[in-house]
């Protein structure tokens, strides 16, 4: 088990910008010994600002100094304490805490509940925790972590330094590539929602396909990715997908795509590149969403999506159009007032 940092362990605020490439406005021997949001934030605390709501707040806060975007910054301007300007906040940060994460376990380990099929094959220093199961001619890759309870189906593919959280399960045939994390009780490869009416009845219709995960996929805690009905539902490299997501049968999402909580997509829909989605927005079957798309959270998008679009609302329109309409539609009960008194008015001349 890794220990809490103890005091001073994070360095002075200029040794931190050497770590990340940013340059200090203020006094750069200020001791840092955590990293915390304002509201949390003390006089050992490095806070954070990604916006310039966020910049007036972290700087008086009781903070001891303050990690922001260089861009929200004015060239010579003196602040009321210790700023580490970066070009990148969110990137920062990301390299700073990395440096706190609690390690993972190193293989070669395999501990004795796990239940491998004598045909699977692991990579070198796998590192498998209790209750894993793997199935037959399942292949899994250097480095990779199991940890407790994870199922990899039969003939499935892992690669190598993934990582797969308590009871994730990547179902038979389907396959992960490089780096892939699978969040707990994330479900790559459950049965497709295919189903026939047949005599007044559901006749369940038989998914044989698979899902297939590109390279630094990350599958978010208890979100299902469905397998294909035939063929692949297939999430391209380096997408992220947040927890409690459903994303159906013969699904397609492209490349760096962000997907947050609560979305659902119907099978067959298909999602470009560097997509953004909000959370709890909604894609019925057979919907083609562009690359480089912005999707406003609870959005309910029925139709096709433009590559470069902004859309929001339900149903999903212009961003711009969708707001100006909320708008509107917050001044009908004086326009209807205004309304109702003209007709009061012309019944009483009559």
């Amino acid at each position: 088990m890794s220990e809490t940092p103890g005091p001073g362990s994070l360095g002075t605020l200029g040794e931190l910008a050497q770590r990340t490439g940013g340059h200090v406005i203020g006094d750069p021997s200020v001791a840092i010994e955590r990293i915390a949001a304002i509201d949390d934030a003390d006089a050992t605390t490095l806070t954070f600002a990604v916006d310039e709501k966020y910049l007036r707040a972290a700087l008086g806060s009781r903070a001891a100094a303050v990690l922001a975007d260089a861009s929200l910054l004015a060239p010579g301007e003196s602040y009321p304490k210790p700023v580490l300007a970066v070009p990148s906040a969110r990137v920062a940060l990301a390299a700073l805490l990395a440096a706190l994460e609690p390690p993972q376990p190193r293989g070669p380990f395999v501990h004795p509940t796990a239940a491998i099929d004598p045909a699977a094959r692991l990579g070198e220093r796998v590192w498998v925790g209790p209750q894993v199961a793997i199935g037959a001619r399942t292949l899994v890759g250097d480095g990779t972590i199991l940890h407790a309870g994870v199922v990899l189906g039969a003939d499935a593919r892992v690669g190598a330094d993934c990582l797969f959280h308590p009871r994730a399960h990547l179902a038979d045939r389907c396959v992960a590539g490089d780096r892939v994390v699978l969040q707990a009780g994330a479900v790559v490869g459950s049965d497709g929602f295919g189903w026939a009416f047949l005599d007044g009845r559901l006749l369940k219709i038989p998914q044989i396909g698979i899902v297939t995960l590109g390279d630094e996929v990350e599958i978010g805690a208890n979100t299902c990715v469905d397998r294909a009905q035939t063929g692949v539902t297939s999430i391209g490299a380096g997408t992220k997908i947040d927890n409690l997501c459903q994303i159906g049968h013969n699904a397609r999402i492209g490349k760096h795509t962000a997907i947050a909580a609560f979305v659902g997509l119907a099978g067959t829909t298909t999602i470009g590149d560097y997509v953004r989605i909000g959370g709890q927005s909604a894609f019925p079957g057979h919907t083609t969403v562009g690359s480089r798309v912005t999707i406003g959270g609870g959005s309910h998008v029925w139709g096709n999506v433009p590559d470069g679009a902004f859309v929001s609302g339900q149903p999903a329109q212009d961003h711009r159009g969708w707001v100006r309409l909320q708008a509107y539609i917050r001044r009908l009960p004086k326009l209807f007032a205004r309304v109702d008194a003209l007709e009061k008015g012309d019944d009483a001349k009559s």
